[in-house]
């Protein structure tokens, strides 16, 4: 049996995931809320997360290795090329509120299709 390809994540987001996160989250929330959020994540630690559970806890379906973005980090898991973590919102079960990935499905994605028990670089921010 061959053996999995696990992604290696960056230390870091870049300063464009950060800005990207802040795009999405100006979507779900007021600009106030997402620009505080966004502050958060950036002074959040990177934690460890496998990777179907993020997805599970975001209701967000797993995209196929045909979608574009998903290929390309595909691409780079088994190269060994570090991709950045992904910025996440803690959801709340007792709201209804899902985990929101503000930045970084695709890299999520890509990491389940390698390997759907791997550890996945987190920041993760409390609402």
């Amino acid at each position: 049996m061959a053996k999995k390809k696990h992604a290696q994540w960056k230390q870091r987001p870049e300063n464009t995931d950060y800005e990207a996160a802040l795009d999405y989250l100006s979507l779900q929330f007021t600009r106030s809320t997402a620009r505080g959020l966004a502050a958060k994540a950036r002074r959040a630690p990177c934690i460890e997360h496998i990777a179907k559970d993020l997805l599970r806890a975001s209701d967000l379906p797993l995209l196929g290795v045909d979608e574009k973005h998903v290929a390309q980090d595909l691409k780079r898991i088994h190269k060994g090329k570090p991709i950045s973590p992904i910025i996440v919102i803690q959801g709340d079960l007792t709201k209804n509120r899902p985990l929101v990935i503000a930045d970084g499905y695709h890299r999520v994605c890509a990491a389940c299709h390698a390997d759907e028990d791997a550890l996945v670089a987190v920041v993760l921010v409390g609402f």
